[in-house]
Parts: C-alpha cells; sequence; structure tokens
C-alpha cells in the first residue's frame, strides 16, 4: 500500500558542502539518506519531497559538520500482512515464482500456486498443473495474499514476503477470467444483448 507521510528527522551535512545553499544541500541528501531505505515501521520510501530545513542544525565536537532536522514528505511503500496484492511474475525456480507488487517481491511457494499438483518445466520456464494444464510464466499478471512478512531494513529488496495464490479470487489473472465467464455463462448458454419479444 502506497501512502504519503510527513516525517522528521536529521541529515550530516559534511564540511565541503558549507560554502553551498544549504536548502538545496539538505534538500539531497535528504532525498539520497531515506529514499530506498526502510524506515522505523517497515515503510520503503520512495521518494522524498517538500524538503524544509528546521532550525540553524547543530554542530558536534570534534565532527565538523553540521545536524541539521528537516521536514519532508515521504511517499513510502508499506506491504500489510493479509493484504491482497496485484504483481507481474519476475522470475520461476523449481520451488516457486516471485512477484513484483509495488517496490518488492515475494515469493509464491510452489505448493501456494494453484489446487493441483503442479511441475516446474525450468526449460521453459513455467510451472504446471499436471491436471487443470495450467501454467505460470514469467510476465503473468497475478493477484495473490500476502501471508508472510520478514522485512530487511538495511537492504529492503532482500525482504522475505510469502504470498499464496490458493483461494477464491487470487491466481493468475486470467484463470480468474475464465472462472467468471464459466460461472456466468455455462456453455451452450447463449448471450444476447436483446430480448426477444413475444
Amino acid at each position: 500500500m502506497y501512502k504519503m507521510i510527513k516525517r522528521e528527522d536529521v541529515v550530516r551535512i559534511p564540511p565541503h558542502y558549507l560554502r553551498e545553499d544549504l536548502n538545496t544541500v539538505a534538500q539531497y541528501l535528504t532525498r539520497r539518506n531515506f529514499e530506498g531505505r526502510m524506515d522505523k515501521e517497515n515503510r520503503l520510501v520512495i521518494h522524498a519531497t517538500d524538503v524544509v530545513r528546521v532550525g540553524e542544525g547543530r554542530i558536534v565536537h570534534g565532527d565538523g559538520a553540521i545536524f541539521q532536522r528537516v521536514h519532508f514528505n515521504a511517499l513510502v511503500f508499506q506491504p500489510m500482512l493479509h493484504e491482497i496484492i496485484e504483481g507481474s511474475v519476475v522470475e520461476i525456480l523449481k520451488f516457486g515464482a516471485f512477484v513484483r507488487f509495488g517496490a518488492l517481491d515475494g515469493l509464491v511457494h510452489i505448493s501456494q500456486v494453484m489446487d493441483d499438483h503442479i511441475d516446474a518445466d525450468l526449460g521453459n520456464m513455467r510451472l504446471v498443473g499436471k491436471e487443470t494444464k495450467r501454467d505460470l510464466r514469467v510476465g503473468d499478471k497475478v493477484r495473490a495474499r500476502i501471508v508472510s512478512m520478514s522485512m530487511n531494513e538495511r537492504s529492503p529488496r532482500e525482504s522475505r514476503i510469502g504470498l499464496t495464490m490458493r483461494q477464491a479470487g487470487l491466481g493468475k489473472l486470467e484463470w480468474l477470467d475464465e472462472e467468471y465467464r464459466e460461472r456466468h455463462h455455462p456453455e451452450g448458454e447463449v448471450v444476447s444483448e436483446k430480448k426477444s419479444k413475444k
């Protein structure tokens, strides 16, 4: 889930930046220090905007830099446990598929792809159901639910997010469309836009 939040934090302005415009430097350092990193509430900061310096900053004895308090708006991405996500399959492995949603990737374990026994066809980069013959490939759009999360604050891309597609309304979007058509327009039923007059 994406959110825009207000944040306050401190940036360290090294001595070699002190000859430049401090507002511009504070904006640059805020973006460099916070974008692409997790905050304490497991939110990934995508973009920092509207950076404003607060006060004059502090000098720490023996450092030579200014520690400047800043206010800014941050666009953050925060996955939530049990949240329904939509994403694209980016990698197929023998144990499952990685799905990219928002700024992160999650793993759909092979046992959580569908209600069928699955073969991993790594030569063709796909997972195939033995009975249904449905397959999952790189590039397929899917809907899944987050079932587990272990966020890595230092390297967000290495976070472990577990997904499932084995519930009603979840799966490859193409499969969901097929199921909808089968439920609402059974085979043999004629669908017409105009009703015949008697």
